[in-house]
């Protein structure tokens, strides 16, 4: 959910006009604020931060809508005996990146975000642990959201965005003195998730380096190292980098791993959008292994992506909810599974819903617009059954970086439809 919070705030950032174009500024900034509120409430003093409501084993054993919900909803907490300093780190991250959202329309809420952010971020780092720690801390996590890459890149991610949003150069500092120790400039990844940060860290201090030239001259060869790794991913990703090239399907879909796919995808369009123009205003050119690449290659390899998603694959399916003419109808996803409260009043209880809903081969009697699901597989199949979560369940943070990505394609498609019609004018 903070991840989710982070990228959509992010998105914003990079976006804002091209999303106000659009139409779609007040629904972003929604989305962030009912976040953001949440965490506020989460973060009940300086060191705890409740981190899970409910457990996913006594989840998983009902499928019912969320009104009918009788199953425990104890509440886990991290604090100062059982760290979480990855979620910690994440919370603080998109506490900041929002407080720079909201920072001109609503500055009161935006220092509130602020002092929530740097509290989390302190309560972090001095007490580091993983959340998903078996003893103490959030241990009913791990078999659903484990920690895989640790709690370091979080660390990393957070003091950046604070970096950003206050301008003091402590947490420039610390991105810069722990870089080598924190992984920041030693692990190469060809991956950008809720999990793993360090490509999206990369990729932001490789930005710093044209915008801080002038500004911290003494950090730029640090800075340099960011971006030498950020490259990789960039590369990896356009398969361009020597043998630690990331898969592609096919019908040129990237390919990370069987389960939820779709994530890696929207989180490398909005990388490669991003990396895009900051090679454009800055006359640059990515170099990798397969010879130097313009900005115009890396945005239409992010658009190449995006139309996979919205349906222009082998299977002629768009991965995004709602959109188009054929998208997936029994999505993994317990509301839209089972009639609504507002037709069947009538209480359908933990395995009810499995006895008469989960199995249906009907369609689902909801249309979770929006959503996008985990997609196909290595060949560019996909079945759509409700069984089906590796490739039908849906996350809020599979959509969110594809925000930013489509208002930047639309303002591009909307430039490019002006520049005809002035032609068809002259003549």
């Amino acid at each position: 959910m903070a991840f989710t919070v982070t990228m959509l705030s992010w998105g914003v950032i990079e976006y804002r006009n091209e999303i106000g174009s659009a139409g779609e500024l007040e629904h972003a900034l929604e989305a962030i604020k009912w976040g953001t509120d949440y965490f506020i409430k989460a973060h009940t003093s300086p060191n705890v931060l409740w981190a899970e409501v409910g457990d996913g084993d006594t989840d998983h054993y009902c499928w019912q809508r969320p009104e009918d919900m009788t199953t425990s909803r104890q509440a886990y907490k991290v604090d100062e005996s059982n760290p979480g300093s990855d979620l910690a780190g994440e919370t603080a991250a998109a506490m900041a990146a929002a407080s720079i959202v909201f920072r001109k329309t609503n500055p009161h809420y935006s220092h509130l975000l602020l002092h929530h952010a740097q509290q989390l971020f302190e309560f972090g780092d001095k007490y580091r642990g993983k959340y998903d720690e078996e003893e103490g801390s959030v241990g009913v996590v791990k078999r659903y959201y484990a920690s895989v890459s640790g709690y370091m890149d979080e660390l990393l991610w957070a003091a950046l965005w604070l970096y950003k949003a206050t301008d003091r150069e402590e947490y420039l500092k610390y991105v810069i003195t722990k870089a080598h120790c924190f992984g920041g400039i030693g692990w190469a990844i060809s991956e950008f998730s809720w999990d793993v940060k360090y490509a999206g860290l990369q990729i932001i201090a490789s930005k710093l380096l044209m915008e801080e030239k002038h500004k911290h001259k003494k950090y730029s060869h640090v800075l340099e190292k960011y971006r030498s790794k950020a490259e990789f991913y960039l590369c990896s990703c356009l398969r361009k980098s020597n043998g630690s090239d990331v898969d592609h399907t096919p019908g040129g879909l990237i390919y990370i791993r069987q389960w939820n796919n779709m994530q890696y995808v929207s989180t490398a369009a909005f990388l490669l959008t991003v990396y895009s123009d900051f090679l454009r205003n800055s006359n640059q050119k990515l170099s990798c292994h397969g010879g130097s690449v313009g900005h115009e290659e890396l945005l239409r390899f992010a658009k190449s992506q995006v139309d996979y998603i919205l349906g222009s694959n082998p299977m002629n399916m768009s991965y995004l909810v709602g959109f188009g003419p054929k998208y997936p109808t029994r999505v993994h996803h317990r509301g839209a599974s089972i009639v609504s409260y507002r037709e069947n009043k009538g209480f359908i209880g933990c395995t009810q819903g499995y006895d008469n809903w989960y199995g249906r081969p009907e369609p689902n009697p909801n249309i979770i617009i929006g959503a996008l699901v985990g997609g196909p597989d290595c060949q560019d199949n996909f079945m759509d059954e409700r069984g089906n979560y590796v490739q039908t369940e849906a996350c809020t943070y599979n959509t969110a970086p594809l925000i930013g990505v489509f208002g930047k394609l639309l303002q591009l498609e909307e430039n490019e439809d002006g520049q005809t019609q002035n032609l068809i004018a002259s003549y």
